[in-house]
């Protein structure tokens, strides 16, 4: 008895599947019916604050905090995660303990030190240590509380952006590094054209979900104090119209606007640099997937015997050192 058909594999059902599917449906519905009739939820407020011109400059001024914050935290996390890899016992303990610090203590706690730090220190003096300083300036006048809040944000980010940075390098084999020095690569070329390339998609998913939680951290800077960013400006609105829920909307609604905006660049950022990894994926245009066939069973007599899978490709081309 011998068949060439295929197997005709069929579907599995999983009707419970589609019963929840239903039952989250028809939840979401019921929820949005609800509020839509809820006078607590005041959407006329809504609508009428959601492009106020303080609200939509305290969105300015919250996107700037999240961009400045990152770009610096960025840069440090680097020069961190390189001071955590290298050999000096000396360099890599300063790392290690400036991690420990930032890591270790809330960054509100942080922020509140930073909005003290004219107490602290009164003056930012630039000069040889024990000497006369050539520059000296008074800290609330060089420091507002905008670069304040920048600074605690971003020194606090950088302890994070260097365990992410460190885990990417970490994750190139140590042959590819040895292989570029091999060929008279420099550190740098090195780095640029191999290591970094192949560390970004590690690096890029964390990084973009660090870039999504700082926009909302933002809202910690009144802990500085600065009051212009976009969850402490409805806030201060709400106390005036004593009526802080459709308030609370609004900054909701333009923090969810950002986040979605970052959420399709950190994808197709995730996209470039993933080009080449992952599973191969069988043709779409038609036949068997790669490796696989129909095969003819011959059976009888005689033990089974499976018939070869010809190949309809030529052969590849030998390369330059004569390997195929």
């Amino acid at each position: 008895m011998s068949s060439e058909s295929p197997i005709q594999a069929i579907r599995l059902r999983h009707p419970w599947r589609n019963v929840f599917a239903v039952v989250l449906i028809a939840g979401a519905a019921l929820f949005i019916l609800d509020a839509a009739g809820r006078s607590a939820y005041d959407w006329p407020a809504v609508a009428k604050y959601v492009f106020d011109r303080r609200i939509t400059q305290a969105a300015v001024n919250t996107l700037q905090l999240t961009v400045y914050s990152m770009i610096i935290a960025i840069v440090l996390g680097v020069i961190l995660a390189i001071m955590r890899l290298s050999p000096n016992p000396v360099v890599k303990s300063v790392a290690w303990f400036y991690l420990w610090v930032f890591r270790g203590t809330p960054v509100y706690v942080q922020l509140v030190f930073w909005g003290l730090l004219s107490i602290i220190y009164q003056s930012i003096d630039i000069g040889i240590p024990f000497m006369e300083p050539f520059y000296s300036f008074q800290t609330n006048a060089a420091l507002n509380t905008f670069t304040l809040a920048i600074i605690g944000l971003a020194l606090n980010e950088a302890a994070y952006m260097a365990e992410i940075v460190r885990a990417g390098l970490l994750s190139v084999d140590r042959g590819q590094e040895e292989a570029a020095t091999a060929l008279g690569m420099s550190w740098f070329q090195t780095m640029r054209r191999v290591i970094v390339p192949q560390s970004m998609r590690i690096i890029i998913p964390p990084t973009g979900n660090e870039v999504i939680s700082m926009l909302k951290t933002t809202s910690l800077v009144t802990a500085v104090p600065y009051s212009f960013d976009l969850y402490t400006r409805s806030r201060d609105i709400s106390a005036e119209t004593f009526n802080p829920i459709p308030m609370l909307i609004v900054a909701s609604l333009w923090y969810l606007f950002f986040t979605s905006i970052l959420m399709v660049g950190q994808h197709f950022l995730e996209k470039r640099f993933a080009r080449g990894i992952g599973d191969r994926r069988p043709d779409k245009k038609g036949g068997a997937p790669i490796g696989t066939a129909a095969v003819p069973l011959v059976t009888g007599t005689q033990p089974t015997v499976v018939a070869p899978i010809q190949s309809t490709n030529p052969p590849a081309a030998p390369g330059r050192d004569g390997a195929k």
